[in-house]
């Protein structure tokens, strides 16, 4: 079964933004498309709706919201099976309990606030943390095109083993047919110098050296048709992934299975989710 490509939107311009976005990629998919307005309100009023969904009043419905959003699905593939679905409850409960059936969930970064999508809104946020679904955030200065652009690769943060992040990246390469950059970094702690006993030379090469035995070990299982790019790079994780998004095309994190105070996202994913320079795909490390 062919599980459907979720988009939650509000009638902003970034909700409209992920349409665009998830209409390409529910085609690359060949899934169909579901768009999703959740709010316990009737009618939407605020000052960030986008202009096609906007009128004289300020004043729209639900409907009005999805018909904007499916017309935009459509011309961007028009023959993309698409529905629209009106749910009246809080949107965060609502796309968590929708990524159940979905095979994904697409998301903008910040809508109804009318703030510039600077950092990533809570709802997003909210679905990104408890999802069991990847969620792909729409969020940096790139096209809106799922493919294509000039950023033709995708890069995945990796840990010391592999992970659904990593096993979802290869598909989205093969299914793109883009290079994917695997980013594994790596510190040397700075009490451990040249006079620790148990190092011997140089330790910040130690490091480096363990981190691509580490890198090496969680790509063991990639498949012969990935042109897969390896890459070390010393620093936080959450710096190094921020710099490799800024020329990719998507970036792929996991999110930790969750522990005993339920779903959460570490500080690396949150980082990223906030300040991504394009779009970011949470990837929940579920049994």
């Amino acid at each position: 079964m062919n599980l459907p490509l979720v988009v939650g939107v509000d009638g902003s311009e970034p909700s409209l933004r992920a349409v665009d976005w998830a209409a390409d990629e529910a085609a690359l998919r060949g899934v169909p498309l579901r768009i999703v307005y959740a709010s316990l309100w009737e009618r939407y009023e605020g000052p960030a709706l986008a202009p096609e969904v906007g009128s004289s009043s300020g004043r729209v419905t639900a409907q009005d919201i999805l018909a904007a959003a499916a017309l935009r699905a459509l011309r961007h593939h028009a023959e993309l099976p698409t529905t629209t679905a009106d749910v009246p409850e809080e949107p965060e409960y609502a796309l968590v309990r929708e990524g159940r059936n979905a095979s994904a969930l697409v998301m903008g970064t910040r809508g109804r606030s009318g703030l510039a999508d600077l950092l990533l809104g809570s709802v997003s946020l909210t679905v990104a943390t408890q999802a069991n679904c990847p969620v792909i955030v729409i969020r940096g200065n790139h096209s809106n095109r799922a493919v294509g652009g000039r950023h033709g690769h995708i890069a995945v943060g990796v840990a010391d083993v592999p992970t659904a992040a990593v096993r979802f990246a290869y598909a989205e390469a093969k299914r793109r047919d883009v290079p994917l950059e695997a980013v594994r970094a790596w510190r040397c702690p700075m009490h451990e110098t040249v006079d620790h006993p148990l190092l011997t030379g140089d330790p910040e090469r130690l490091y480096e050296e363990r981190a691509a035995r580490e890198l090496e070990a969680a790509l063991a299982e990639a498949p012969v048709e990935v042109r897969l790019r390896r890459r070390t790079v010393e620093g936080p994780a959450r710096s190094v992934l921020l710099a490799a998004s800024r020329d990719a095309g998507l970036l792929i994190v996991g999110r930790r299975r969750p522990g005993h105070l339920g779903p959460r996202l570490g500080r690396v994913v949150h980082t990223v989710l906030h300040h991504s320079g394009c779009p970011v795909v949470v990837v929940p490390d579920v049994v």
